[in-house]
């Protein structure tokens, strides 16, 4: 990109939202994270970038951030991400992640900020009718999770038709991985590459495989994994095609399907460890198969995951947490307070 951009970036205290202001400012943008830190960590947080705690439900917070200086895009990430938990308080989801997002998308209209990068997902699909799933493919999610991402994407359809808000939603997969000394640590952990990893480290007694009976080779859930640094680097591929563009949407995964069984094994491969594994019932709302064509934004914006492989995506992670047992339990916090 040729010059610098002001950039927002909610929930930037987060796993992903962390790795993406750490490639801004790589790209010498300025950024300003702005994080409730329920589920993030100011430790996280790229030294350069400057930080305020706050809530994206918080309007008069956010009117006063965006009118210290001006914006050129926001990134945002913000939000409640767990599947499972979705489908047993479905209200706390639609709140979390559509209703917040909507206090922002009108303070962002108010200051006249007319790029955004959304964080999407790719539980829009439910259970796709094609795999690997192209950004075509009917939106039908199965759980509130996806069905409170795909309220966002509604609104900003229109917002985009009415007020022209320039947007680009990224519809992610698994991200997995490490970046740096940036990494993945959910309080509580629910993914399943941290929670093999932490089996492997004697963190934990085993790993559970959520369902059995599943139409697919081994009878376990197949999904798409991305390493996060590749998730960033498309990250700043629409943030520049923004410039050009008014609307894009894209799928972002590796295009390459692994079962739970098959990620325990190269896991126990990668570390050396005995891993053990105890089968439960399935979860509500979860898909069998869900695989990404990334075929779009290959072809549109150029972009090219550098770690393909699920080898080296788990062995990035293993790498983090033998430096970072606890997480982030132990850093130093860097919190700038409100007002600044």
């Amino acid at each position: 990109m040729g010059f610098c951009l002001r950039i927002l970036v909610t929930g930037g205290a987060g796993y992903i939202g962390s790795v993406v202001a750490q490639a801004l400012l790589r790209e010498r943008h300025s950024v300003l994270v702005y994080d409730n830190l329920t589920h993030g960590y100011e430790a996280a947080v790229p030294r350069e970038a400057e930080f305020i705690q706050g809530d994206v439900a918080d309007r008069e917070k956010l009117d006063y951030v965006l009118s210290r200086s001006t914006f050129d895009a926001v990134m945002h990430f913000a939000a409640s991400i767990e599947a499972g938990e979705s489908m047993v308080v479905p209200e706390r989801y639609f709140r979390n992640n559509s209703a917040t997002t909507l206090t922002l998308l009108e303070v962002l209209l108010a200051h006249k900020v007319k790029r955004l990068v959304f964080s999407s997902t790719a539980a829009l699909y439910g259970n796709p009718e094609r795999v690997p799933i192209s950004e075509e493919e009917p939106l039908r999610p199965t759980n509130a999770y996806g069905e409170s991402k795909l309220l966002v994407e509604q609104m900003l359809t229109w917002l985009n038709r009415i007020h022209g808000l320039r947007y680009c939603s990224l519809r992610y997969f698994n991200a997995a991985g490490a970046s740096g000394e940036i990494g993945e640590a959910h309080q509580p952990e629910s993914h399943l590459i941290p929670l093999v990893l932490q089996v492997a480290a004697g963190q934990r007694k085993a790993i559970n495989i959520f369902g059995t009976d599943y139409p697919t080779s081994d009878g376990t859930c197949i999904r798409d994994y991305i390493h996060v640094h590749d998730l960033a680097t498309a990250h700043m591929l629409a943030l520049e095609a923004l410039g050009s563009h008014s609307r894009l949407i894209y799928n972002l995964g590796n295009g390459h399907g692994f079962s739970v069984r098959e990620v325990i094994e190269v896991a126990r491969a990668v570390t050396g460890r005995a891993i053990t594994a105890v089968e439960t019932p399935r979860r509500a709302g979860d898909p069998a198969v869900l695989v990404a064509s990334s075929d779009k934004i290959r072809k549109e914006l150029g972009w090219q995951p550098q770690y393909p492989k699920l080898e080296q995506i788990i062995e990035s992670a293993w790498r983090w947490l033998q430096t970072h047992p606890n997480g982030y339990a132990a850093a130093p916090e860097q919190q700038v307070q409100w007002p600044a």
